[in-house]
């Protein structure tokens, strides 16, 4: 072992420690009964819709999937009315994050994003061999005007979780608003929008609006695991720019979304009230 030649930058990195599952905790503790509320998995459990679908592809489970996702993609399409271009899809939106870091990071690169939100930022970060930075939160939300002032030659990437979890805060849309105006246009902005599907106050910012009106350097993240209930599936989506969609796409593996996903995904944008149930619980 003592040959093998390891990354610096990835021999001191603490690796991402999900929660246990419930069968496992059950095992070590000699529990009965477990509730799991680690991983903001949705306790309605999945759209009926999604399950029905799933049960229709498995007779076809032999075959690769579809490696465009031209259906869900048409499905995105119609919901947030932008062409299919606009849209990537990845194995989780975490993989749309790795693909950000590959494609656009290299050793000393910087990263930007807080000290309070999601493990993988800094985690994918020093895989690649940047440097991340986290400047301190105000109030428990993103300080986008801390952020702008961090801003270096050597930073090509920041990350806003918003709504953010754990803090359950989001930045308001004039903030937004005045932050992407300064955002040198050099520096891609990820506006983690996991939760979104949570959210009921009238300043947060319609983000889908700007992917329309331009904005090349932005891109948001979406996910099915958390309001749709599709966490064991892994399938989660990037929006952004055409250009920048069809660049991370060059880097996407092939086959990377599987077709029970898919499938699932596609018939849970058709359940309303699922999602509309999920809301109120």
């Amino acid at each position: 072992m003592s040959q093998i030649i390891f990354k610096e930058s990835i021999q001191g990195i603490r690796p991402y420690e999900p929660g246990k599952p419930i069968e496992e905790v059950k095992r070590e503790l000699g529990l009965k009964r477990v509730v799991k509320l680690a991983s903001n998995e949705n306790p309605l459990g999945s759209s009926p819709k999604a399950l029905k679908a799933i049960k229709t592809v498995l007779r076809d489970i032999h075959r690769y999937p579809d490696g465009s996702s031209f259906l869900l993609k048409s499905k995105l399409s119609d919901r947030f009315q932008l062409s299919q271009d606009h849209f990537i899809l990845g194995n989780g939106s975490n993989e749309i994050i790795e693909l950000l870091a590959r494609g656009f990071l290299k050793e000393g690169d910087e990263v930007i994003s807080s000290e309070a939100s999601f493990l993988v930022y800094p985690l994918i970060s020093r895989v690649v061999g940047a440097l991340y930075t986290a400047v301190p939160m105000k109030q428990y939300r993103f300080d986008l005007l801390g952020i702008l002032n961090r801003i270096s030659e050597r930073t090509k990437l920041v990350f806003i979780a918003n709504p953010n979890n754990p803090t359950g805060t989001y930045v308001k849309e004039k903030d937004v608003d005045d932050f992407l105006r300064k955002v040198p246009k050099e520096v891609i902005v990820c506006f983690d929008e996991a939760y979104i599907d949570f959210v009921e106050a009238r300043d947060f910012p319609k983000l889908i609006q700007k992917i329309g009106a331009g904005h090349p350097n932005l891109i948001l993240l979406r996910t099915f695991s958390k309001s749709y209930g599709l966490a064991g599936l892994r399938i989660g989506c990037g929006i952004g720019a055409p250009e920048l969609i069809a660049y991370l796409g060059k880097i996407r593996q092939p086959f990377n979304v599987n077709s029970l996903a898919q499938a699932a995904a596609c018939a849970a944008l058709d359940d309303d009230a699922f999602l509309k149930r999920t809301q109120q619980t």
